[in-house]
């Protein structure tokens, strides 16, 4: 595997962690499922486990569903840009794991990509709605295509 790649791709993940932050942890958990990453032996293992893929399944639907929400706090407030660099560094470290790689530049480009997404994602929200005069949750949804694309197009470079 070439190292570039794994970074890119960590990145990606971690850009789409920014934009919804359960969304690709599940999907990198399905593929660690799958034995397309194997994570058995790590730390990181329980992402390996059909507990943990339904478990961030469930957590990256209620935030499908949770984001469309007016009462839904900003993404670039403490608590959710935290969660977001945590999940997307705990998904880019899987995948380097799962790639035979050591786990920091994942960890590190995903965490990285999680800070530009949750700040691009925001202000481009605000540009839409703001500006564009597009509902709100119209945005949110053609986001959540975003996010899915990214992950998926990660995933296929990878592997």
């Amino acid at each position: 595997m070439d190292s570039e790649l794994l970074v890119f791709g960590a990145f990606t993940i971690g850009f789409a962690t920014g934009l919804r932050c359960f969304t690709p942890i599940a999907l990198v958990s399905w593929v660690a499922v799958w034995g397309w990453v194997p994570l058995g032996g790590s730390r990181l293992a329980f992402l390996g486990t059909t507990t943990g893929a339904v478990v961030t399944s469930l957590l990256a639907l209620g935030e499908l569903i949770g984001d469309k929400l007016p009462f839904t706090p900003s993404r670039l407030t403490p608590g959710p840009l935290g969660g977001r660099v945590l999940t997307a560094s705990l998904a880019g470290a899987a995948l380097s794991i799962g790639m035979g790689q050591g786990w920091i530049p994942g960890l590190l480009s995903s965490a990285i990509g999680s800070g530009a997404g949750a700040f691009s994602g925001f202000h481009l929200r605000q540009l839409f709605v703001r500006r564009g005069g597009m509902a709100d949750w119209i945005v949110a949804v053609v986001e959540d295509m975003v996010t899915l694309g990214l992950v998926l197009l990660a995933l296929a470079l990878l592997f």
